[in-house]
């Protein structure tokens, strides 16, 4: 079953996931309903990318109002394509939501138990990870590129979440919208660090189109990176949705040739009255 459903033209939220666990806030946005022009059209939710400060923050200001959750309750971050994952507790709240300078350091994932906060990241082809623990209250997410993929960004997540006391078999994730098999074509060189991620599976998730050239799925590598770690294949949840397939939904950095806008995943607990 496809998890995410279209709500609203500029994003798609994880339903299921909403309507099992209330207050939850959890989605990714489209390229579509926003305020900035030219090859950011329309919606783009990322600073780094030279589009117009004023128009980035339009745009998140419409998505606070769309999801009802407050920006100073943003948290965002300098992705790199590495595995750095934080904990963000209510003080970390605003950091990254308005501005790039101000949110966290070479940071590609997150995590937190408290309500009120929203965990925001940038994608346009990379793979969106995003993590809930329902008994522990637990939610995160993550950036997955080719490196984060390989480096196992997803296993260091679960790592994290088992010093918290949370056990493999609690944790639930959904692997968003990203490039799919078909459409992501990559080198030996990357292939060398697929392979090693790979040792002992034997289903593999890449086709050779000629030497040196193949189609890899991240979506599925990632799902593999998962069940190695120990979270049970029923807690995941994979998308058929492409980036660089879906023109008219998604910024694709491949297919847009690097001149492109940001979609922006969230995922956060709305704060509760005692």
């Amino acid at each position: 079953m496809e998890p995410f459903a279209y709500e609203d033209q500029s994003y798609f939220l994880i339903k299921n996931w909403m309507e099992q666990y209330p207050g939850l806030v959890a989605g990714i946005t489209t390229k579509k309903g926003g305020s900035s022009t030219g090859v950011y059209e329309n919606f783009n939710l990322g600073f780094h990318v030279g589009d117009q400060l004023e128009a980035v923050c339009s745009n998140r200001g419409q998505l606070a109002n769309l999801i009802e959750f407050p920006l100073n309750s943003w948290v965002g971050a300098e992705q790199t394509h590495d595995t750095v994952i934080r904990r963000i507790i209510l003080e970390d709240r605003g950091k990254g939501s308005d501005s790039y300078e101000s949110g966290f350091k070479g940071t590609d994932g997150f995590y937190t138990n408290e309500e009120g906060i929203l965990l925001t990241l940038c994608y346009a082809d990379c793979v969106p990870l995003f993590f809930i623990s329902p008994k522990h209250k637990m939610i995160g997410a993550a950036h997955a590129g080719w490196k984060g993929t390989v480096n196992e960004i997803a296993k260091k997540m679960v790592e994290k979440w088992g010093e918290e006391g949370i056990p493999p078999n609690q944790i639930f994730a959904v692997i968003g919208p990203s490039i799919c098999g078909k459409c992501y074509i990559v080198n030996d060189y990357v292939m060398n660090f697929v392979e090693n991620t790979l040792e002992d599976v034997e289903k593999k998730p890449y086709n050779t189109i000629k030497e040196g050239q193949y189609t890899l799925d991240l979506r599925e590598l990632n799902k593999i990176i998962l069940l190695k770690a120990g979270v049970p294949e029923k807690n995941i949840q994979m998308t058929k949705l492409c980036t660089s397939c879906d023109k008219s939904e998604f910024f694709s950095h491949r297919r847009d040739q690097g001149k492109t806008g940001r979609m922006l995943s969230y995922i956060g607990w709305k704060e509760t009255s005692e």
